[in-house]
């Protein structure tokens, strides 16, 4: 998958905007002063200032955890540049670069400057927070315009409903979780660095089975996974825990606490020759994680198989994300 969970702004988007139909702005020479953004290849060096900006945004989005972009940036090739108390992101991986929203605290009245000074007019930021695209229409009136992400989307539940997995509508998954429970003699115990080169085998064992090196997307996960077990010492927020059978490792989670009440799920694998694996996983983690009151499970990618899944454990809310093109 966070703050507080909030769920239907809809009309916030009052049309479907193609962006690649050219806005006049697009066809006016802009003369106005700007500063150019020294962007630089993400690195460790920079993680605790980064963290700092981030726990400033008003919706933190798992997207932008520095766990999340330390992980994926071999594919991605994540940039950042540091002003106006900002962090700003952009993605050099693809044929051509994306901008993502800024990170830092968004309660300020100068937007129209910041803009105008670190974006061209018709740049497009992806996957911008709600928070952050409301403020934005706010201020910007008639200079951004907004399209949904729903596939960025972020899902979030009822962390207590999570562990008790009460009531008829998670009755299957309760159901599944005591199979597991009955089936196997299993022991749960949480991540720490003794543990890694254990996790290591099991995603190797999971990637096997999965065909990854067939598939480009788990073929890049694969290595985001590796790239925050590499470095688990030094990400901030960083939890885990992992099942075992017959002190065989079956199972793990690698999660994130984003220190306000909201944990999310950044990685969830099992071995599914153990029936109910993913229930018993999902909800051991939790039970032995306590101290929160949101789980976020981030998106679905526009999957309808991943939507299915997350939508079958009955989300309490979204963390809505946008589209957003600034018209100068």
């Amino acid at each position: 998958m966070h703050d507080s969970v909030k769920c239907d702004i809809a009309s916030h988007v009052e049309h479907d905007i193609e962006f690649d139909i050219c806005c006049p702005s697009d066809l006016i020479p802009d003369h106005r002063p700007r500063s150019e953004l020294k962007f630089a290849p993400l690195s460790m060096d920079r993680r605790e200032e980064y963290s700092a900006l981030f726990s400033l945004c008003g919706e933190k989005a798992s997207d932008y955890s520095f766990i999340n972009i330390w992980g994926w940036s071999e594919e991605r090739r994540y940039e950042w540049a540091f002003d106006e108390n900002l962090c700003w992101l952009r993605l050099t991986g693809g044929p051509q670069s994306v901008r993502w929203a800024p990170v830092g605290n968004w309660n300020r009245s100068d937007w129209a400057k910041v803009l105008d000074k670190a974006a061209a007019p018709g740049t497009v930021f992806e996957r911008t927070p709600q928070a952050l695209t409301d403020i934005w229409q706010e201020q910007l009136q008639g200079r951004v315009l907004v399209e949904e992400q729903r596939s960025e989307w972020e899902y979030l539940y009822d962390y207590k409903k999570l562990v008790s997995l009460s009531g008829n509508k998670m009755h299957k998954k309760k159901n599944l979780l005591t199979q597991f429970q009955k089936l196997y003699d299993y022991a749960y115990a949480p991540i720490c660095e003794k543990r890694l080169d254990v996790i290591r085998d099991m995603q190797q064992e999971w990637c096997e089975w999965r065909g990854c090196e067939e598939s480009p997307g788990l073929i890049a996960e694969n290595i985001a996974i590796a790239r925050v077990l590499d470095q688990w010492k030094n990400l901030p927020g960083i939890l885990g825990g992992s099942l075992s059978v017959e002190g065989k490792t079956i199972a793990y989670t690698v999660a994130e606490d984003l220190g306000d009440g909201t944990v999310v799920i950044h990685f969830e694998k099992g071995l599914d020759s153990y029936k109910g694996v993913y229930q018993a996983i999902n909800q051991m983690f939790l039970a032995n994680t306590p101290g929160f009151d949101v789980v976020n499970r981030e998106q679905d990618m526009g999957s309808a198989g991943i939507r299915q899944a997350k939508e079958s454990y009955n989300p309490v809310g979204f963390l809505k994300k946008y589209k957003v093109r600034w018209l100068g």
